[in-house]
Order: structure tokens, then sequence, then C-alpha cells
């Protein structure tokens, strides 16, 4: 009896620790201010020509945006999935120029 009492102890902390471990934690600070304390790191990136708030595909829920030159296996592993909870979406623009002067 004991046995099954300690192996089922040890199934239900398991299965608790995989669900916190796919859980991401609900967002504490405003997205702007993670945005700019984020942006310098995520801007280092191969690839990476901008970074923006955006939302995500239900038109309300915020996320981080990535913009890239162009996929890499390379980038898409340096690119956070979240960062302080907010979801980041990784968007391919191609290079971003600044426009030539009027």
């Amino acid at each position: 009896m004991r046995l099954l009492l300690s192996l089922i102890a040890v199934f239900l902390i398991g299965c608790r620790h995989n669900m916190t471990q796919t859980e991401s934690p609900e967002p504490k600070r405003d997205i702007n201010a993670v945005l700019r304390d984020h942006d310098k790191e995520l801007m280092t990136i191969s690839n990476v020509v901008g970074v923006y708030v955006g939302v995500l595909s239900d038109g309300k829920t915020p996320c981080l945006k990535v913009m890239v030159s162009r996929k890499s296996p390379a980038t898409e592993h340096a690119i956070p999935r979240s960062i302080e909870g907010y979801r980041v979406i990784t968007e391919v623009t191609g290079d971003i120029r600044p426009l030539g002067a009027h």
C-alpha cells in the first residue's frame, strides 16, 4: 500500500511539474516597457531588422513582433518564444532601409 501511495505521489508531482513548464507566465509589466528593456538585445540577433508591439491573430492579445530579413534556423533558435509572459512572433519582412531624402 505504501508503495502504491508513493507511486501515485510521484506521478502527480511529475504531472504538475510538466504542466508548469508549458504554461507561460502572465505578463506583469506593460508591454511597451518590456519592449523598451529588450529591443536592443533582440536587434543584435542575426537577420533581425526591427521590433515592435503588435497583436496576435485574435486582434486583441498584445505580443512582441520581431521583423527578420529572412528566416534561418540560427535566427529562429535565437529569438525567444516569449518574453516576460508576452508571446514573440517572427515576421519575415526582407531588408528594411531608410527612405532617401526628398
